[in-house]
């Protein structure tokens, strides 16, 4: 069993394709499908069921891969700690924020990260709160950069809080409650809302406090994005509760303090079982102790 077999079975696995895992991997798909062969030869299982129009895992390739993950995730890890033995940061970085994280310029941060450490490959995931945790819990992601209700704190990984900050209203120019500089959640929740879908953190803060406050909304539009949540309220099809941290980089919308607001938590997180040269690299251009 070869490391670049693991590496090729979890791209596999990512992608739902071996086409485009070939080509994430830079191989043919010939040698590809060839390794793996190879691999469930060995394991006395087969990974993957192919069919002309999909690819799916077994059972025996669900139980195979988060073993795989470790396997590359270890190999990494020695690989780099062997470089900053001698004083070299290398191996890789993987970052994942909300959509709506403000306590850091992420960007900013991962172009300084750039300058200074060349050799480490960056990578990027933009998710929920609750997925963001689990991948770090998994290894997946190095360091993560997420918004909790003020009643949940991150669960299984290392977290420091950045800042808190309260949600505002987000309205059309032209909507009726645009010109008012404060409204309640008694006032809001007659309209139609967008929101993060049921079940994530984001959502969970909103739907905590009209809960609380013994009301009930209409969330007719659920979305992933704070960009696409913007755009919707721009139209007038709904108005939206969002950061006030955030909102100050949204255009074409009207933004109004709400008395009774939830508010929110944001961590940096990272595992529990201790940090990579890079994401520690990473963490310092943030000021973000090492604690």
């Amino acid at each position: 069993m070869e490391l670049q077999q693991m590496r090729y079975v979890v791209a596999v696995a990512e992608t739902n394709s071996f086409t485009r895992a070939a080509e994430r991997c830079l191989v043919v798909q010939s040698a590809l499908s060839h390794q793996i062969a190879r691999l469930e030869r060995e394991l006395g299982a087969r990974l993957f069921e192919r069919t002309s129009r999909r690819v799916r895992m077994t059972p025996a390739g669900e139980a195979f891969l988060p073993a795989a993950r470790q396997c590359l995730e270890a190999a990494d890890r020695a690989a780099a700690e062997t470089a900053a033995a001698l004083g070299e940061v290398r191996g890789r970085l993987a970052v994942g924020v909300i959509s709506t994280v403000a306590a850091v310029d992420i960007p900013d941060a991962l172009r300084e990260f750039r300058r200074q450490y060349p050799h480490v490959r960056i990578s990027l995931r933009v998710g929920p709160s609750e997925d963001l945790i689990d991948r770090v819990k998994h290894g997946a992601i190095d360091v993560a950069f997420l918004g909790l209700p003020t009643t949940t704190r991150p669960d299984g990984v290392a977290a420091h809080e950045l800042a808190r900050d309260r949600l505002v209203a987000v309205v059309a120019p032209a909507h009726p409650l645009a010109d008012q500089p404060t409204v309640t959640l008694r006032g809001l929740c007659s309209e139609v809302f967008v929101d993060l879908p049921a079940g994530t953190a984001g959502r969970e803060e909103s739907d905590q406090a009209f809960s609380a406050a013994g009301l009930d909304r209409e969330v007719a539009f659920e979305v992933t994005t704070a960009d696409f949540t913007a755009r919707l309220v721009r139209s007038g099809l709904a108005v939206a509760l969002l950061p006030s941290a955030y909102v100050s980089q949204l255009t074409g919308v009207v933004t109004i303090e709400v008395a009774d607001a939830p508010a929110r938590v944001e961590y940096a997180i990272w595992s529990r079982g201790g940090r990579a040269p890079a994401a520690t690299a990473f963490l310092a251009i943030l000021d973000i102790p090492a604690a």
